[in-house]
């Protein structure tokens, strides 16, 4: 092992720069080298605001289309000599900490000793990541915008390849679909925009004015959501039951000439029917135009409260600094997410380093990659981000938090807003460096999609519905473990096996998946062609459809 010269000096608590400027970087291993730990004088946050305020609004259609996956020309960030002092300028005694452990790490031979200072240093780095954490919400550094995004110490810790990449990877936002970086959701909850994601413990924050009303703000912000919902739906009805109306119409006065009469033809009987049909559907039309009038009044009223409730928001907390302690709270919940992502065998190595980064260019869970991943996920399951609001599906895409981990699976944290069950955004947290996004990104769904339909079913979870009849299933097969992991792998199956025809799963399953957790119609009308199997199950959909029992 080459010895580090650099790190032979220490730092004093003043963290002074030490010498070392244009010294040549030392070997670390073949084919890999380390950056020149010379250290530095305090310094400024100076450096790129983080991203902009406001939770995105939610979609109402679909996910935009991602036509740029890479920015073509990169940044020149990672191209900062100083970049290793910024990123630990400025935080305290914890910054030296990291840099003394983060030396014994690369200067030691034993493995066993080694094991050991590769713990300290990912206590250390958690430690540290807290406190940048806290800054987050004004004006941070660049440098430590990607240690909390990518996990990038200092870039010399990955191969010119890898380094560029990330270089291309698009920094701002241009998205309304709610997916953050660490960065980015660290900056919204410690400026109020999101609340903290719910824990066991006790929030003390309630007596904080501003959280409260934060917290009213976003339960109206939902609740206006909902309503526009239903709004849209209503006035497809409508428009929908006008344009049956028009074809009556249209067949009502179509008239044969009679041949020497000169005149048209009288009403036949098929016509004659049809003015019953139209006083039916008339009345229909004005009982549909009835609750759009209602929903309007509705819609008008929620808006309002929710600009009475920003006003106040802004005036009591618009310009308040950085709630910590929110933010403190946060960074803890993180890091059980990081915890779980990564799960009991995994790589809890908290750098990003070209020794453990594993990733293909799709596979990094870039905010690009996990959008086309959502739609696609929706392309072949519909249902996947809705929920049922006053008898309709309502479209509720989660917020998807961002990790820089190594993790191979995606968790869904809660399904909903506790003080919002109806409207409000689930989350979920993805590991930005797994084996396969694709992977990853579907066991999140799956927990997703397990955790609303069990609180959907309530007390009856075991008896009724999606997790009512997977349950039934698991417990007569006498399986050992635990359910809902045995429910995320089959939906795993579901989705990219059985949407393409290969039959992987139980019957009794598959019949169960078809039917609470539909394909597209497109995927439906491909698949009945494919086996007896799929052509049975579309058959009981139409049986379904006409009693009207489905």
């Amino acid at each position: 092992m080459v010895q580090n010269d650099m790190f032979q000096e220490e730092i004093n608590p003043e963290f002074a720069a030490l010498p070392g400027a244009g010294r040549e970087m030392p070997v670390l291993r073949e084919g890999k080298v380390v950056p020149d730990f010379a250290f530095f004088a305090d310094g400024g946050d100076e450096g790129e605001p983080a991203a902009g305020k406001g939770e995105p609004a939610a979609e109402e259609t679909g996910f935009p289309v991602i036509t740029k996956r890479l920015e073509d020309v990169p940044h020149t960030g990672f191209a900062d000599p100083n970049y290793y002092k910024v990123v630990l300028s400025g935080e305290g005694d914890i910054a030296q900490r990291v840099h003394t452990v983060l030396q014994k790490y690369i200067n030691c031979a034993d493995l066993k000793d080694k094991g050991v200072f590769r713990q300290q240093l990912t206590t250390a780095y958690w430690d540290f990541l807290a406190g940048v954490a806290k800054k987050s919400a004004g004006r941070i550094a660049v440098p430590k915008k990607f240690l909390l995004r990518f996990g990038i110490l200092h870039p010399v810790f990955l191969n010119p390849d890898t380094r560029t990449f990330f270089s291309k990877i698009t920094v701002d936002n241009e998205y309304s679909t709610p997916v953050y970086y660490l960065d980015e959701w660290f900056k919204a909850v410690g400026t109020g925009i999101i609340r903290n994601s719910t824990t066991d413990e006790v929030q003390s924050a309630k007596t904080n004015t501003n959280v409260r009303l934060q917290q009213l703000l976003e339960k109206a912000t939902g609740k206006r959501d909902g309503a526009k919902g239903l709004l849209i739906a209503k006035d497809k009805e409508r428009q929908n039951m006008e344009k049956v109306l028009t074809g009556r119409m249209g067949t009502v006065v179509a008239h044969a000439p009679l041949p020497g009469v000169g005149v048209n033809a009288c009403y036949t009987e098929p016509q004659k029917q049809t003015f019953g049909e139209l006083q039916e559907l008339i009345k229909q039309l004005l009982k549909a135009d009835r609750e759009l009038e209602l929903f309007l009044k509705d819609y008008y009223q929620a808006d309002e409260d929710v600009k009475t409730l920003r006003e106040k928001v802004e005036t009591e907390g618009g310009s308040a600094e950085m709630d910590v302690q929110a933010v403190d709270t946060e960074f803890g919940t993180i890091r059980q997410m990081a915890k779980m992502t990564i799960g009991r065998q995994g790589n809890h190595f908290p750098m990003l380093t070209s020794e453990y980064f594993r990733c293909g260019p799709n596979d990094v869970a870039t905010r690009e990659n996990v959008i086309a991943r959502l739609a696609w996920i929706e392309s072949i399951d519909p249902e996947a981000f809705c929920r049922v609001y006053k008898n309709r599906l309502n479209r509720i895409v989660p917020i998807v938090i961002l990790l820089p981990t190594y993790g191979d699976t995606g968790i869904c944290w809660e399904p909903f807003d506790r003080y919002n069950r109806a409207t409000s955004r689930g989350r979920i947290a993805l590991p930005m460096y797994p084996k396969s996004l694709t992977i990853a990104l579907l066991s999140a769904v799956a927990d997703l999609r397990w955790q609303v339909a069990k609180e959907k079913a309530s007390f009856y979870w075991m008896e009724e519905g999606l997790t009512g009849n997977y349950y039934q299933w698991f417990n007569a097969q006498k399986i050992k473990g635990d359910v809902k992991e045995y429910f995320i792998q089959d939906y795993i199956i579901w989705m990219t096996k059985e949407s393409e025809g290969t039959q992987k799963l139980d019957k009794e399953i598959r019949g169960i998946f078809w039917r609470y957790m539909p394909f597209t119609q497109s995927v439906k009308e491909k698949l009945k062609t494919r086996s007896f199997t799929y052509q049975e199950l579309y058959q009981r959909d139409v049986n379904r459809t006409m009693s009207d029992g489905y």
